[in-house]
């Protein structure tokens, strides 16, 4: 037996193999999710928050347990219960993929509960502060932006992927990948039409590069934008327009949804308007607009 195993070299693996092996797992798990064709951007929001994780346990993965990852979770006491929860799916996943590749034993996040989110109810804008929004663009880009993202009542990372090939002009429509990359068809209003062929014209006059994505940055390269960037851009519109509440790329979703159903859309269209998979996730905005409809009742008909 000694003269059989003497004619193989056995290496163990040393301590810098194992400091690289958790930056080696991450790369192929990436490259694994590319060939299942997540998003480009959904890969890199994958790629960023597991080596953060990485370099808080600072131990290659075959090391990572439990404790580990809790410890990891509760580090932060600003982040909220949608973080901590959208943080502990990308570690399942990827541990779930080691697991199922062999490359190691078990999962170490398994066992670990999502937090509890707290039911909060959406708060889109009325018409009068979705006017205000409006009126306070300042360039064409911006004013493309808010109409798009409020008749198609898209996502900002649907915002972020939607391409000009995928967009038919005729039937005022575009093509877009949602969340689980999922295919869905979402409209655009006459109002939302005109305004981002004004934009799309402009592009094309100012020579802004060839890109496919609707929505590009205005500097060279002219590459799309991102998610973060387009938040910027709304930040930008949310100073100017000064209304109580909190302007995000999600409240024209939400303001699409309540407004919707407040004009008479039934929570069937809705759902399927924002790629819902559940009709209880749509059944919120319902409840959203009866209560803007007793608030109104209270404010106009004196007692």
């Amino acid at each position: 037996m000694e003269e059989i195993l003497s004619n193989y070299e056995i290496h163990r693996k040393t301590t810098a193999d194992l400091e690289n092996d958790f930056e080696e797992n991450i790369k192929m798990y990436i490259d694994a999710k590319r060939v299942e064709g997540l998003s480009d951007i959904t890969l890199q929001g994958y790629y960023i928050e597991l080596r953060l994780f990485a370099r808080f346990v600072d131990k290659p993965t075959v090391q990572v347990n439990t404790s580990d990852i809790r410890k990891y979770l509760a580090s932060n006491d600003t982040w909220m219960a949608s973080t901590v929860d959208s943080k502990l799916s990308k570690i399942k996943s990827f541990y779930g993929w080691l697991v199922g590749e062999e490359i190691q034993l078990r999962n170490p996040a398994s066992k670990i509960k999502p937090p509890k989110k707290p039911k909060r109810l959406p708060r889109g804008l009325s018409v009068e502060e979705l006017e205000i929004v409006r009126e306070s663009c300042k360039t064409i880009r911006e004013r493309a932006l808010i109409e798009v993202a409020y008749s198609t009542g898209a996502r900002v990372s649907e915002l972020a992927n939607m391409k000009i090939s995928d967009i038919d002009f005729r039937n005022m429509s575009i093509d877009i990948i949602g969340k689980g990359d999922k295919e869905r068809i979402v409209y655009l209003s006459f109002k939302a039409m005109h305004h981002l062929n004004k934009y799309l014209k402009n592009r094309k006059e100012s020579r802004f590069g060839k890109s496919d994505y609707v929505f590009i940055g205005e500097r060279r390269p002219f590459r799309e934008m991102t998610t973060s960037g387009i938040e910027r851009v709304v930040n930008k519109i949310e100073e100017r327009a000064n209304i109580s509440k909190k302007l995000t790329p999600h409240v024209f979703r939400h303001t699409f949804a309540t407004l919707s159903m407040e004009n008479g859309a039934s929570i069937t269209d809705v759902q399927h308007l924002l790629g819902h998979d559940r009709p209880e996730t749509t059944q919120i905005y319902a409840i959203v607009s009866e209560e803007r409809k007793k608030q109104a009742h209270r404010r106009y008909h004196a007692q």
